[in-house]
């Protein structure tokens, strides 16, 4: 009887897809990807699109509250950083680089920035943790929503009423529809989760989740919380503003509203419903906070008939709907829809044995 993957040599312990069924799921996800590129509509690639944009955002929040165990409310601080760097780079530079190479210098620079501050608002780790760091995070992010809306960085940020975005140019191909910036993002989105996924295999990843189980036993370990715990939220703020450089590039002007504690939450709950500290946890939330919303406006849509009048009294009842849906998935199945995939792939795996 099959108990589990045996492995024989070391590269078949590092291997990331290191069974059958998990390299067909990769494939078959690539090959969905390809097929939404050429055949679907643009109301799906727009929903795609969102979906790419709040996925590498979720990954990044995986990693520090996921993986590391720290609790944030205020990463749209960071894509809101990493949007507002990306447009005020193509402001300053615009006049002196070439458009073609503008997004490979523009893009690192937007991570590199909202790294750094995720230096600044990781800091209170060290002291604190639990509810007293997510009220710390969620003051981050009202501080940068103000900053953003001054009227001293209006020229930059456009203030209250926000700024226009620049259209991306890679060497001369112009992305200037949703169908080919959904090939940028979804790129960017496959290589950003291999990434994560290498990340908690390696020493960095490993001492995240030491942490994450027991800090002092971690510490007495010889794993240095200032260094992984500032590590952890300078790669998580970095995951976000790559998110935020896409979405400057996805949408034709970004405002402060956009990026305020609402997204925030949204970020969390998709985290929560795909299943925190797992690689896939973070896909199968934002598939659900994103498309589940719209599978329920579409029904009640169908119910009333597309009626202008019944809709308005609808409106509340899908968000109802929606969110006893949320809480029943969560009183039922706590470690997220990832696990239930586990538990399907486990069959699969030793089939015709499992029962």
């Amino acid at each position: 009887m099959i108990t589990g993957n045996f492995k024989t040599s070391y590269g078949n312990d590092e291997q990331v897809f290191d069974n059958r069924n998990k390299q067909l799921f990769f494939l078959a996800c690539v090959l969905g990807l390809i097929g939404l590129g050429l055949f679907a509509n643009d109301y799906v690639i727009l929903m795609a699109c969102r979906m790419g944009l709040m996925l590498i955002a979720v990954v990044g929040l995986n990693v520090v509250v996921g993986y590391t165990g720290q609790m944030s409310l205020g990463h749209a601080a960071f894509i809101a950083i990493g949007a507002y760097s990306t447009t005020v780079f193509y402001k300053l530079a615009g006049p002196i680089l070439p458009d073609g190479i503008m997004i490979f210098i523009a893009f690192p620079v937007a991570i590199a920035i909202s790294a750094f501050i995720g230096l600044i608002v990781g800091l209170p780790s060290l002291r604190v943790k639990g509810l007293y760091l997510a009220v710390a995070t969620l003051a981050a992010n009202f501080i940068v929503i103000f900053l953003i809306e001054q009227d001293i960085l209006q020229p930059w940020t456009g203030g209250m009423v926000g700024t226009d975005t620049p259209t991306p140019n890679l060497l001369g191909w112009v992305l200037d529809t949703k169908r080919e910036m959904f090939i940028l993002i979804a790129t960017m989105s496959v290589l950003m989760l291999l990434f994560a996924q290498n990340l908690i295999r390696t020493r960095i990843g490993r001492a995240f989740i030491a942490i994450r189980d027991r800090d002092y036993s971690a510490e007495i370990m010889g794993i240095s919380l200032l260094r992984y715990k500032l590590l952890s939220f300078a790669i998580s703020a970095g995951y976000c503003g790559a998110a935020g450089a896409l979405w400057a590039f996805f949408f034709a002007r970004i405002l402060p509203e956009q990026f305020e504690m609402a997204l925030s939450l949204q970020l969390v709950a998709a985290l929560i419903v795909g299943g925190m500290g797992r690689t896939m946890g973070p896909v199968f939330g934002v598939i659900v906070i994103l498309l589940v919303p719209e599978l329920i406006k579409l029904g009640f849509g169908s119910l009333t008939g597309g009626d202008v009048t019944m809709g308005k009294y609808t409106a509340p009842l899908q968000e109802i709907a929606f969110g006893l849906l949320i809480i029943a998935f969560l009183v039922f199945e706590p470690l997220g829809l990832v696990a239930i995939t586990d538990r399907i792939l486990r069959a699969l795996n030793r089939w015709p044995f499992a029962r």
